[in-house]
């Protein structure tokens, strides 16, 4: 990870509460697939997961089986305070990229634009190790010029399909109708299957 973007950059944004990605809750595109999945007993990562309202929401619909991973301490603390019963083993502090592990699912929100770009094919290749065979990545990627130097990074769906292609099956891949009013028609949403 480039040293601007390391643990200790992300645990300052925290502390500073420099979190403007942040929404507060699940956004709709996301607890909508969550609401459709019918086995609660899958293994659910969610990568660089911050304050992890995806898996709050999905460990209070019944998931138990929900792991968060983020390189700053400071969310993971938040989270624990704010979930008091979700199991403390499953809040992974550590680097993503020297995570091991199957899951069969693992849930982007916001962690792949703010990584640096030059993580982009090592994020699509670790999120393929990471996955069960078969297994599924779904969440929103931002599909915009920014206008300011990330994080968050631009990127565009013709730039993310070449990282994902080689290792993943398109199952969704389109403009998100339910993106929450700020990023409308700026994210893709996408459910990817391991090949």
């Amino acid at each position: 990870m480039g040293q601007q973007f390391n643990a200790a950059y992300w645990q300052h944004r925290y502390q500073l509460n420099q979190t403007g990605w942040d929404v507060g809750e699940v956004t709709p595109p996301l607890k909508n697939y969550f609401d459709q999945l019918p086995n609660k007993d899958i293994r659910i990562l969610v990568p660089g997961s911050g304050n992890g309202y995806e898996a709050e929401y999905l460990f209070k619909h019944g998931f138990k089986q929900v792991y968060l991973v983020d390189v700053a301490e400071a969310p993971l603390q938040s989270f624990a305070r704010r979930v008091p019963g979700f199991p403390k083993e499953h809040l992974l502090h550590q680097d993503f990229f020297s995570l091991e592990g199957e899951y069969d699912l693992l849930v982007e929100q916001t962690f792949f634009c703010a990584l640096d770009p030059s993580l982009r094919q090592d994020y699509a290749r670790q999120c393929a190790n990471l996955l069960k065979p078969g297994g599924k990545l779904m969440g929103l990627l931002f599909d915009t010029d920014f206008a300011h130097e990330g994080p968050p990074f631009s990127g565009s769906r013709e730039e993310y399909r070449k990282y994902f292609e080689p290792y993943f099956h398109f199952l969704h891949f389109d403009t998100a109708y339910n993106s929450i009013q700020p990023r409308q028609g700026r994210e893709v949403f996408m459910l990817l299957q391991k090949k």
